[in-house]
């Protein structure tokens, strides 16, 4: 990997780039160490590889292999360090053969520490309650100091607090208000932050006055800030300020201009230093610092300013000119104080003789040399710092060239056209450029400025060879290229306007005449975009068959497809179109803005917009109307009867009062009717009384002294209004007034008049009429509806119950008179239950009309029931029989036929089975059945036989399904599975394979094809199913 890098570098040349540039040194000094030493970092990358030079305070250093400066790549290092001698500014050079780059600045200085002179302090004589400042006097030193005092011995260091103050900048403690306490010796502790050093001075004695208590007298601020301070953008600064008095005062801080502290500003530590972390241009301002006491009050004020080094945001780029040519860079930084700049050429100063240097940073050369390549730096500085920006300047000077940029060998133009012949040689300075066409020099007015030549309105001669001659003082060269001059290409399709109607197919036309020699391109567009044929759902396809034509087809086109279309043809000297206006007829688009302006309670007036007719004249409307009891839409019948096309409006009869109506408008011209317009909202025709009575008025039956009348409720789509309700007119046979009540519900259905009075079963007649909120509508026909009638009064008598089987009772029973003394007999109801079960628990089964007897399904075999036997009417079951009781027989055989044998023989199907056991418990087997049937689903035929065997006579052309079924006293038990006898086409075959070891054999019941297989032993003679030996 690094050996590639190596390649790549000195493959490709480059000027030098600093990778690395050095940074400020703060050396700490110490005497014990002697072999003390510093390296300043320098690294750039470059091809050919860099190499390095040093600066001190702007004077060349010359390591030598004596001296105490030694270059390790381009890194510096210096070895026994001389405070005096090594302290400075120091530059890295770096330099190849493109120029010479010079790195930022970069110092080197000493931190140190001495002594305290001074061994012995005079003691400081102070009143209590008076305000004190005891001098630290740190002793000659370079770089950061901190200060702390001890209180009499070490380690009791002075705590500080609204009356203690330890300022940080000159050393000293500030007392506000002394008191005995305070008495003893102090002694000032300075560290160097650097070196790590620390010293003491001198103790200071501090001793109470004998003359007194010093009286309260107001602050004085003894710790200023400067008017003053420069702070840097993101830095944290720290300004100081304290006051003597008694009582001790209270420091506070503010803005002059009234703006509170930002959050980073924590004023709960602020007291007696006032700290701004990370300043910006917002913090700067007026600040004033405020003691106060009861006495009064001092102030002292002074002004933090802003100030920021340089930062580049407009650097001057690596550029590469011709000679003679200008230069004009431009270099901007901020900063402040606002920036100055200064250009430095291969690490020197640019003095004003050589170049124009402008105040606000542009460097401009007029006329480029030679000897003006090389690397520049514009240097941005002010008080803070400088920033340095590197780009390098290459002028080029070489003969006329055209290997890179020939020109083109052959250009084409069609006739009558314009075309420019490009000539670009690579040539410094640029010269002079003429052009000849075969040997004939070409007039300048065709020649551009920039050597290029036009040819306007070209005709058939301008076609030839040219050459371009480009020459400067270096030297002269030319290309040459062939112009050939095509026949235009024309559309002989006119322009024009289709008409078609949805659903048709229409051809495009685009016909064209050409240049033989050129190919041609066909394009389309419709309004606007391309077509991509086999997509848009496969409507578009190209028909142009012939080299000249680019027809297109459209099939089954649709509205969407009306609009402009356009065929460009396009060849390599030119490029035309041609556009054509589709008209698509189809039938009308949906009407808008349907308003239904007024209804009443059978009709709506509705009016509407037209939609698009899609260029077909609107012949009629149609309405539909939708209400929530309809299916879907439905056509309604409007005045006038048929709405034409110029009518925007119409009313809607026969409606139904008081149901809301949505309505649409669907359009129709000559092609046909288009989609329906959106639906118009919901209206409400208005309410009018009930015309529709209910139907089905029925009712009768119900509990003793009651008339039932019943009916099926009007639908609400008929009531006509709100407050829907039946009125229900009654009265007796034959009686001349009514008996009317309301029933106040759409939904009731029913109602029922209880009175003692009324007789059982008395013929009432009945009718039924309907009101709602806008009054009665009319009542329906009169029907008669007979009064409850009583349960029968007597019991059937003569109840016989017999077993006809393990799951059949047969009961009867004499009839009671049909219709005595108004109680009725509709039928009888039959109760039954197992001996074992209580009544309660009876099954019941009815039969209609006067039948005198029954027969009871599903009871188990070998089972006692009790069994009664009542008359029942609307009004319910009479009296209930005497009980009787019978045990049904043994259940049939469960055992179905096994072993079933068919064969069939001269148009019989003969069938064997075992003969069928019962069980203990079952009744025994006295016959068959044998159901047999031609399909599946056919009911089956029913032969009985008391014998295991049976012949049927039936055709053989037939496929026949049977079963078996023993049956006995019991009933019939289980069937056989069922087998299926295939269709025979002749009766010569047999069925079965035969494996012949005997004179005579039978096919066996179980095949259902059988083949017979003869060898030269055997011989079959006649119809018959013998087989008989020859040998």
């Amino acid at each position: 990997h690094c050996k590639g890098n190596m390649h790549h570098q000195s493959s490709v040349l480059q000027s030098p780039v600093f990778t690395k540039q050095p940074g400020s040194i703060v050396f700490p000094v110490d005497s014990q160490e002697k072999n003390r030493e510093v390296v300043f970092s320098c690294e750039a990358q470059g091809s050919p590889s860099p190499l390095y030079r040093w600066k001190l305070n702007g004077t060349a250093i010359t390591p030598k292999s004596v001296s105490h400066y030694s270059l390790s790549g381009g890194n510096l290092r210096i070895s026994h360090l001389d405070k005096d001698q090594d302290a400075g500014t120091y530059q890295c050079l770096a330099f190849n053969s493109f120029g010479t780059i010079v790195s930022r600045e970069a110092s080197l200085t000493f931190a140190y520490m001495e002594n305290f002179k001074t061994h012995r302090r005079s003691s400081v004589s102070v009143r209590e309650g008076q305000g004190v400042v005891l001098l630290c006097g740190p002793p000659s030193h370079s770089g950061d100091l901190t200060f702390s005092w001890i209180f009499n011995e070490y380690p009791s260091f002075v705590k500080q607090d609204t009356r203690r103050f330890i300022s940080q900048e000159t050393g000293n403690l500030y007392i506000a208000k002394v008191e005995p306490s305070d008495v003893g010796n102090y002694t000032c502790v300075v560290t160097n932050t650097v070196t790590k050093t620390r010293v003491q001075g001198p103790p200071t004695p501090l001793v109470l006055r004998s003359d007194g208590i010093m009286g309260e007298y107001e602050p004085k601020i003894e710790v200023q800030f400067p008017e003053i301070v420069h702070v840097a953008k993101g830095s944290t600064v720290k300004v100081e300020c304290f006051a003597l008095g008694n009582p001790v005062p209270s420091i506070s801080w503010r803005r002059m201009d009234g703006i509170p502290f930002s959050r980073k500003v924590d004023v709960r530590k602020a007291s007696g230093v006032l700290e701004i972390p990370y300043f910006q241009q917002e913090d700067t301002g007026t600040y004033e610092c405020v003691a106060e006491n009861s006495r009064g009050r001092n102030t002292v004020k002074g002004k933090l300013s802003f100030y920021a080094p340089p930062h580049l945001i407009e650097k001057p780029q690596d550029v590469q000119k011709p000679i003679d040519d200008s230069l004009v860079w431009e270099c901007k930084a901020t900063g402040k104080p606002k920036p100055s700049y200064r250009w430095m050429k291969n690490g020197e100063n640019l003095e004003s003789l050589e170049v124009n240097l402008v105040a606000n940073g542009l460097l401009s050369i007029s006329r480029l040399m030679l000897s003006d390549i090389g690397m520049y730096q514009c240097v941005a500085g002010n008080k803070h710092g400088e920033v340095y920006s590197n780009a390098e300047l290459k002028v080029i000077a070489v003969a006329p060239d055209f290997s890179q940029n020939q020109l083109r060998s052959h250009t084409m133009v069609k006739e009558g056209g314009d075309v420019l012949m490009e000539c670009r040689p690579k040539m410094s300075p640029w010269g002079g450029i003429s052009w000849r066409k075969g040997s004939e020099t070409l007039q300048e007015i065709s020649i551009l400025d920039n050597g290029n030549l036009r040819i306007q309105n070209a005709t058939k001669p301008d076609a030839g060879l040219y050459t371009c001659v480009a020459r400067n003082q270096f030297g002269v060269a030319s290309s040459s290229g062939t112009l050939m001059v095509k026949e235009p290409t024309i559309i002989t399709t006119p322009p024009s306007t289709l008409d078609v109607t949805v659903g048709e197919s229409i051809v495009l036309p685009c016909q064209v005449t050409h240049d033989p020699s050129l190919e041609l391109k066909f394009t389309w567009f419709f309004n606007e975009q391309l077509i991509h044929f086999g997509n848009h759902g496969g409507y578009f396809e190209k028909v142009g068959g012939q080299h000249s034509a680019g027809d297109i087809m459209i099939r089954n086109i649709q509205l969407r497809h009306a609009g402009k279309y356009t065929c460009a043809v396009q060849t390599k000297v030119d490029s035309i179109s041609i556009a054509a206006d589709l008209v698509v007829r189809g039938p009308p688009g949906p009407p808008t803005s349907i308003h239904v302006e007024e209804i009443s309670d059978t009709t709506a007036s509705l009016s509407w917009r037209p939609g698009p007719d899609n260029h077909s004249p609107v012949t009629t409307y149609t309405i539909q109307a939708r209400t929530p009891f309809s299916l879907g839409w439905q056509a309604v019948t409007t005045v006038p009867e048929v709405v034409g096309g110029r009518r925007l409006t119409a009313t809607v009869i026969d409606l139904s009062p008081w149901v809301e109506y949505e309505f649409r408008v669907l359009a129709s011209n000559a092609i046909g009717t288009g989609e329906p317009s959106k639906p118009s909202k919901q209206a409400r025709t208005k309410e009018t009384s009930p015309k529709v009575t209910p139907a089905n008025v029925s009712g009768g039956g119900g509990s003793r002294s009651e008339l039932v009348i019943t009916w099926e409720p009007v639908p609400e789509e008929l009531q006509n209004g709100g407050g829907f309700g039946y009125v229900v007119a009654f009265r007796p046979y034959g009686a001349t007034g009514w008996m009317q009540a309301a029933v106040p519900s759409s939904e009731a259905s029913k109602y029922v008049f209880k009175n003692e009075s009324i007789q059982p079963f008395s013929p009432f007649q009945v009718k039924v009429g309907v009101y709602n909120n806008e009054g009665e509508g009319p009542f329906g026909p009169v029907i008669t509806i007979y009064s409850a009638e009583e349960e029968p009064g007597r019991a059937p008598t003569r109840i016989r119950a017999k077993s006809l089987s393990a799951s059949e009772i047969e009961v009867s029973w004499k009839a009671l008179p049909w219709n005595t003394s108004k109680r009725r007999v509709l039928g009888y109801e039959l109760r039954y239950w197992e001996k074992r079960e209580k009544e309660e628990a009876a099954s019941v089964q009815r039969t209609v009309g006067n039948q005198t007897s029954a027969i009871i399904r599903g009871v188990r075999g070998s089972n006692t029931y009790y069994v009664t036997v009542r008359a029942y009417n609307t009004a319910g079951a009479g009296l209930p029989s005497v009980t009787v009781n019978v045990t049904t027989k043994k259940p049939p055989p469960s055992q179905p036929p096994a072993k079933v044998m068919w064969n069939t023989l001269n148009s019989k199907i003969i069938l064997n089975w075992e003969q069928v056991k019962a069980l203990e418990n079952e009744s025994e087997v006295t016959g068959y059945k044998v159901l047999y049937k031609r399909n599946r689903h056919s009911r089956p035929s029913v032969m009985e036989t008391n014998t295991t065997s049976v012949e049927l006579s039936l055709p053989m052309d037939e496929e026949y399904f049977i079963q078996i079924k023993p049956f006995g006293e019991g009933g019939e038990g289980s069937s056989s599975r069922q087998i299926t006898i295939p269709r025979i086409p002749g009766q010569s075959l047999v069925d079965c394979f035969l494996i012949l070891h005997s004179s005579q054999w039978r096919c066996h019941s179980y095949c259902q094809y059988c083949f017979i297989v003869l060898t030269t032993d055997w011989s079959f003679s006649g119809p018959s199913h013998v087989f008989k030996r020859n040998r």
